[in-house]
């Protein structure tokens, strides 16, 4: 069986890692139009730097949970899963996955705007780093922020063309293109899964698994495995 395990904010939400639309999510706390767009960006650099300093330093100091762990020992027992996510943290890495295809970039890289050179990020950036490759002071986080397209797209639509089973854990099902990964894979015979908190949009998955990702993930990866 092939499988395209898609993850939100919400599998990492128990590490501690806020998420954007609950109640008292990053939505609420700032204007992402100011720390989220490449317009905010170029306005206050310095502010944009300091917003993904702090949340850098939320996803290094965060541990991988029970449901990172289970999507890891998955991915090592059964051939054909591909996992991607929404989320710019390292935890399914730290948590053992093998590969991780990151839609939205990682917060642990910088990206220089001048030549696209991509590398490894200090824990503070800042708005006069020079680009190790070109020398430009224009280095950014490596994320993909609003307006812009997000990374992989060619190989998430091939895994989705492929696959038997299309799972999507702790997504909001709002955010565009990820929340119509689900009726692409329908779209190709597959079934769905959603495992969330309490379903996003009823009647859209074939089945729904609710709970707290660490106790619904282990339990459904352990469902596949057989025990």
């Amino acid at each position: 069986m092939r499988i395209v395990i898609l993850t939100g904010a919400g599998i990492s939400a128990e590490s501690g890692l806020g998420t954007f639309r609950d109640k008292d999510g990053l939505w609420t706390r700032y204007d992402l139009s100011e720390v989220a767009t490449p317009q905010g960006f170029a306005r206050n650099p310095a502010l944009v730097h300091d917003f993904y300093n702090a949340r850098r330093a939320n996803a290094l100091d965060a541990a991988p949970n029970a449901a990172h762990r289970a999507l890891a020992r998955l991915q090592g027992a059964r051939a054909g899963v591909t996992l991607v996510t929404q989320n710019v943290d390292d935890l399914h890495e730290r948590g053992g996955a093998r590969e991780v295809i990151h839609m939205h970039g990682q917060i642990t890289r910088a990206l220089c705007a001048a030549c696209d050179h991509r590398w490894e990020a200090p824990r503070v950036m800042g708005r006069d780093d020079a680009c190790p490759a070109c020398g430009e002071r224009m280095t950014r986080p490596d994320i993909v922020w609003f307006g812009e397209y997000p990374y992989h797209m060619d190989r998430i639509a091939e895994a989705l063309a492929a696959c038997d089973l299309f799972v999507a854990i702790g997504t909001s099902g709002e955010v565009y293109p990820a929340a119509g990964f689900v009726e692409e894979a329908v779209g190709f015979g597959a079934e769905t899964l959603e495992i969330n908190l309490e379903p996003s949009a009823p009647g859209r998955f074939d089945r729904v698994i609710t709970g707290p990702a660490t106790r619904s993930v282990p339990a459904w990866v352990a469902e596949v495995l057989g025990g």
